[in-house]
Formats: structure tokens, sequence, C-alpha cells
């Protein structure tokens, strides 16, 4: 198989549309089926399933996805050292990050790298704990903005804390500057989708809490416009709630739990030249500037193993 054939079939298993694929690469619709047959032919079973909105990857296919881009970042890597040798910078970044990281850091972030490096390309990803780190295994993004991953194999490198937050009616009785999590125990609550948010999740697992989940929903803004209409409580992060415009009783927890924040990438020694240029831009310019994270909770200055 050739890069151009690993392409198509990235794209697809993407789009679901041979049309929309043809468009993304430049091809017509019927030079994309064409080199789709010619991959079946060349690998002697389907490489698609065709359904009523749509197609998708045969299972076969499906097994050889994260191989084809594992070649397909290799074949960026080379590129971008011929680029390098004619003193020109070239290559693609693709960031999986929580939507809170993706609205208050990576605008300025991306703003300030494409200032020193217009030649490179960003790409982001927004979605929950569980999803980024599946993109990631799968070879979907570079690198991810994220809290503190509960598997290992990746290297991580810490940039700060963001503390767990009580997130109430604004009428709530509440009378301390902190919020007992015990108190959660036995009443309606908001939660973020299993997945979603595991630092959370963590901190009610650990402290034996039982809130009634009433609702489920993926969206951090849901959360609070439901708690704004008293339907419950919850417990977000402190850089959710920064600077929206609900009306809400935030506190901060009593006993304090945060989210160590971090930038994740499979093997730190192995990145191609864009990536590492740009995590290691961002790394910088988020210890440097934390903006909502914790200033006075220690994180660890240096790139961890986990």
């Amino acid at each position: 198989m050739t890069l151009q054939q690993y392409e198509l079939l990235i794209d697809l298993a993407e789009t679901g549309n041979i049309t929309r694929t043809a468009e993304n690469l430049g091809y017509s619709q019927p030079g994309a089926s064409h080199i789709i047959r010619n991959i079946e032919k060349e690998l002697g079973f389907p490489v698609i399933v065709r359904e009523k909105y749509g197609v998708r990857l045969s299972a076969s296919a499906e097994l050889l996805l994260p191989d084809m881009r594992k070649m397909m970042r290799t074949q960026e890597k080379l590129t971008e050292k011929v680029y390098a040798m004619k003193g020109l910078e070239y290559g693609r970044v693709t960031i999986g990050a929580y939507s809170s990281v993706a609205t208050h850091f990576l605008p300025e972030i991306i703003r300030a790298f494409h200032a020193q490096h217009p030649g490179l390309i960003i790409d982001i990803r927004e979605g929950g704990a569980e999803q980024i780190l599946q993109w990631m295994q799968q070879n979907l993004i570079d690198c991810a903005f994220i809290s503190r991953p509960y598997i290992s194999g990746m290297d991580f490198l810490v940039y700060g804390k963001d503390p767990l937050v009580a997130v109430l009616p604004f009428d709530y009785p509440a009378e301390e500057e902190r919020f007992p999590i015990r108190e959660f125990q036995d009443r309606p609550f908001v939660i973020s989708a299993a997945g979603n948010d595991l630092d959370i999740h963590r901190a009610l697992k650990e402290v034996h809490v039982d809130p009634k989940f009433c609702y489920s929903v993926l969206d951090d803004q849901t959360i609070m416009a439901m708690v704004e209409k008293g339907l419950g409580v919850s417990i977000l992060t402190r850089l959710i709630v920064q600077g929206t415009g609900y009306r809400l009783k935030i506190l901060p927890l009593e006993p304090v739990f945060v989210r160590e924040m971090g930038i994740a990438v499979p093997d730190y020694e192995s990145l191609s030249g864009a990536v590492r240029t740009f995590v290691n831009f961002s790394y910088q310019q988020l210890k440097e500037h934390p903006g909502a994270l914790s200033e006075n909770l220690p994180c660890t200055d240096k790139k961890q193993k986990i």
C-alpha cells in the first residue's frame, strides 16, 4: 500500500463519506472509489462497509488504522527534516484538550506560537478524559492538554494544579468559606458523565460520598445551567467555572481536591520537530503565565514518566 492509500483510509475513517474524503484530498468521487477498489484488491478483503447514510471501515481495516497513522506520522517527520535542511519550517500538530483548556489557554498560546512559527499548522480536538486518551492511543493526536492520566506509559509535563469547587445555586444556604464535600451526600447531583471528568468521580469515591445522581451530562455549560435552575448541585473545577455568566455560588471544597494539569505525549524523545517545538513552547507559556491555575499549590517543574 502507498502513503496516499493510507491517507485516504484514515480520512475516510473520520468522515464516513467517500465524496467528502475525495474533496478533502483533492480527488474526484470516482477516483476515490477506484483507489478503494485497488486497496481491496491488494489486501484481499473489503476495507469499507456501506451503510444507509455513508460508509465505515470494515473490522479488518480498523485494525490497520493505528499502524497506518504511524506510517503517516513517520512521513511527516521526514518531510519536516527535508524542510529544515532548506531552512524552512513545516509540520502539523494535532492537540487533544479539555474544553476549559481550549477556551482559557490555547487561543493565546496558539496566537503567540503562530507569530514565531507561521509555517506550522495547529489542529485542536476537544473532548473528555477517556476520549482524549483514546485518541492518543489511536495516534489521532500528538499531545494532550489534560489532567494527570490514570494510564501509564506516557510522558507528562506538569504545569499547574486546578482545584475542584462546589457548584451550587446562588441562593444555596452555605455560610462557610469552604463547602464540606460530605454535604453532597444524598443531595440531587448533576454529574459529569463517566469518563468525561475522571477527577470529579475520583474525589467522590475517595471520601465515600454518594450523592443522588439525578442527571448525567457531557457538557460543563449544561451542568452549570442546570444547577442555576435549581435542579441539583455539582462539582467542577475552578478553571471551568471562571468567567461564566451563570448565577451560581462557587465555593472551594473541604477537604481540598485538585487535578494536576499538564501536557501528555506518548514519548517525548520520539516527538517530531513540530510537535516538540509546540509542546516546549506551550509548557513554558503555561509555567510563566498560569492564569486561573492555583499558584500556591506546589507542582513538579519537570517531565514525568507515568
